[in-house]
C-alpha cells in the first residue's frame, strides 16, 4: 500500500477537502484484507516485543478525528495483541479542575511513554487548537489577560511544532493520525448510535450540538495539520468512511514506522555467555537431585 499518499510532513500546505472519505480503490472488504490487517499486526507485535526488550526509544500515538470517526474502534481492533506491559492508552476528554489549573501540556506530559513502551493518546493537547479554538474557550480560562490575546491559537501550533521536536529529540517517535470522516457517515454512525440499544451509550445530544460547528471543525483540522506537520512528526489523513480500510492503512502505517525504527534483541555482554552456561550447569544438576 501506498501509504505516502496520506502522509503530510508541512513540506507544502494541504488542503483537506482534497483527502476523499472514502478511499478505498478498488479494494473491497474481504477475507483477504482481514487476513491483510491480522498479518499487519501480528508482525507489529514482533517488533514490539523487541522494542520493549531493548527500551532505547518511546512510541507515541496520536489518534484525532470528528465523533463517531472510529477512533475506539481502531483503537481495539488495531493495536490488539500487543504486550499490554509495553503499553498504555490515554483518552483525554473535558480537562479536569486540577488539569485546568496547569499549563494545556500538563496533563500530556505526565502520561508520556518511557523507553521502551507506547502510548497511544485518543485525542490529545491537539484539542486546545480543535475545540478550544471553534468555541474561543481559552478566553474563559483562569489566566493573565496577555495569555488570551488573538494570537493565543497561533502560538500553540509553535508551542507544539517545539515540544514535538522536544520529545523527537529525547528519543520518542510520534505518529499522528487523523481520522478523516465525511459529515454524511458521520450522521449514519449517529443514527445507528441510536436505533441500536446496545450502542446507545455512544450517543450523547451534546454531539448533535457540536455536529453544527462541523466547518469550523474542518478548518480547526485543516489549520493544525498545517501547522504542525514536520519531518519528525509527520500527520497522516486517514480515510475513515470504511472502518475496515482505515484499520488496514493505520496496520499499514505502524507497522512501517516501527519497522523504520528498527528495534533489536538487547546483546548479552560480553562475558555473560560463560555466567549463563554456569547457571544452566546448576539448575540441570538440581533436576537430577529431584530426579535421584
Amino acid at each position: 500500500m501506498d501509504i505516502a499518499k496520506y502522509k503530510v510532513t508541512g513540506k507544502r500546505k494541504i488542503n483537506l477537502a482534497d483527502f476523499k472519505t472514502n478511499d478505498a480503490g478498488e479494494m473491497k472488504r474481504s477475507k483477504e484484507i482481514e487476513e491483510l490487517t491480522e498479518k499487519n499486526k501480528n508482525e507489529f507485535s514482533e517488533f514490539q516485543d523487541k522494542f520493549f526488550a531493548e527500551a532505547k526509544g518511546a512510541l507515541l500515538i496520536i489518534i484525532q478525528a470528528m465523533d463517531a470517526a472510529g477512533k475506539d474502534g481502531a483503537i481495539k481492533h488495531v493495536m490488539s495483541g500487543i504486550n499490554p506491559q509495553g503499553v498504555n492508552v490515554h483518552s483525554f476528554k473535558q480537562p479536569s479542575a486540577e488539569e485546568r489549573s496547569h499549563d494545556y501540556l500538563w496533563r500530556a506530559i505526565k502520561v508520556l511513554p518511557p523507553r521502551g513502551k507506547i502510548a497511544i493518546f485518543n485525542r490529545s493537547y491537539y484539542e486546545t487548537v480543535l475545540i478550544e479554538k471553534v468555541h474561543k474557550d481559552y478566553l474563559y480560562l483562569n489566566l493573565p489577560d496577555r495569555c488570551k490575546t488573538d494570537d493565543t491559537i497561533e502560538k500553540r501550533y509553535g508551542h507544539i511544532r517545539d515540544f514535538e521536536r522536544y520529545l523527537w529529540d529525547n528519543g520518542t517517535t510520534i505518529v499522528k493520525l487523523f481520522l478523516h470522516l465525511s459529515e454524511e457517515t458521520q450522521r449514519k454512525r449517529f443514527l445507528k448510535r441510536i436505533e441500536e440499544k446496545d450502542k446507545n451509550w455512544k450517543f450523547s445530544a451534546s454531539d448533535l450540538q457540536e455536529r453544527k460547528y462541523w466547518k469550523e471543525y474542518q478548518k480547526a483540522f485543516e489549520t493544525a495539520i498545517n501547522e504542525t506537520s514536520t519531518d519528525v512528526s509527520p500527520w497522516y489523513v486517514i480515510p475513515a468512511d470504511k472502518k475496515w480500510y482505515s484499520r488496514l492503512v493505520i496496520s499499514e502505517i505502524l507497522l512501517d514506522v516501527i519497522k523504520k525504527m528498527d528495534p533489536r534483541y538487547p546483546v548479552v555482554p560480553e562475558g555473560h555467555e560463560a555466567a549463563l552456561e554456569e547457571c544452566r550447569k546448576l539448575l540441570t544438576e538440581q533436576h537430577k537431585d529431584k530426579d535421584a
